[in-house]
């Protein structure tokens, strides 16, 4: 019997369950059978004639040579790609789908509204946009670029810093009229503060003065939660004091509803980046979502981007 062809398809197959390490999760993703899924694994080691995966009840890994043929598939794969965005480029029409991953509050309130306008602009490209506070593995999780708030750890990714996201305090009007206005940073040690868990440290606010000076108190309070937009909620509620994202509560101090605190006095910034995958990097539709994105972000309120460089 004749050996099969190496596909494309069963490249793809064999590319995804080697990043993710599970049949079922790249079925599901790919919205076919698991028995599809093991049936191109099958057909791409017998058209190879070596083993490229080894198989657990609870995992699947690549095999020496799995790993080699990984490297130069995953190259194949983008060239496919890059050659096909290109051939309809030449018609103006750039089509596919991109997924970005995002943190949740960031994304519901402000990143969502970016894509719809570029998708406006783009008709042809699809958006698959993924919201979590959990910072994922990119490219085990089939993420061509994510949205990042604070600082970076991942230096396999492509860069580009977008700017800082001012923050500062807030309470709702309720709250301060029964507990009383802050009048130094060494107010808020008497105060119900909402704290995030997934913040290390997050048990002590470190406050920028107005000539630059830092001061760090003890910041307690009965309510913790681990997401941007229940924090938001909970602050709205009169629950407590609160350092927010400006882009987080901006409607909700135009409404009224949230009073600044403690003028002059700021949580330091936080930086916000874009990560890219490196292998998608030159995707024809992701390098016009970078692009437009790093444009727009410095609409958003709070969001200082970088000034360009001036002539020298």
């Amino acid at each position: 019997m004749d050996r099969p062809d190496v596909s494309l398809e069963r490249m793809r197959s064999f590319v995804r369950v080697a990043e993710r390490g599970s049949l079922s999760a790249v079925a599901r993703e790919l919205g076919v059978g698991q028995s599809t899924i093991t049936r191109h694994l099958r057909e791409l080691e017998e058209a190879i004639g070596v083993p490229l995966l080894s198989r657990t009840t609870r995992r699947v890994t690549m095999t020496d040579e799995g790993s080699r043929y990984y490297a130069d598939c995953v190259q194949i794969l983008r060239l496919v790609e890059q050659a096909g965005d290109e051939a309809r480029a030449t018609r103006g029409a750039v089509a596919g789908t991109i997924r970005i991953s995002c943190t949740a509050a960031f994304g519901v309130l402000q990143v969502s509204r970016l894509t719809f306008a570029f998708q406006d602009r783009y008709p042809d490209i699809g958006i698959d946009l993924s919201l979590t506070d959990e910072r994922v593995d990119l490219v085990r999780e089939g993420v061509d670029i994510a949205l990042r708030l604070g600082p970076l750890t991942d230096s396999s990714m492509k860069l580009r810093a977008l700017g800082r996201s001012r923050r500062l305090l807030v309470a709702a009007p309720e709250y301060l009229a029964a507990r009383g206005r802050p009048a130094t940073p060494a107010d808020l040690a008497g105060h119900e503060g909402i704290r995030m868990t997934n913040i290390a440290g997050s048990d002590t606010l470190t406050l920028e003065g107005p000539g630059g000076e830092r001061h760090a108190v003890p910041f307690g309070g009965r309510f913790r939660i681990d997401h941007g937009l229940a924090a938001r909620e909970a602050v709205a509620a009169g629950r407590g004091i609160a350092p927010a994202h400006r882009w987080l509560v901006d409607d909700l101090l135009a409404a009224g509803r949230l009073e600044a605190i403690l003028p002059g006095w700021e949580p330091p910034p936080v930086p916000l980046s874009l990560l890219i995958v490196p292998e998608r990097a030159g995707i024809a539709r992701v390098r016009l979502l970078v692009d437009f994105l790093a444009e727009r972000i410095g609409g958003i309120p709070g969001i200082e981007t970088p000034r360009p460089d001036r002539p020298r």
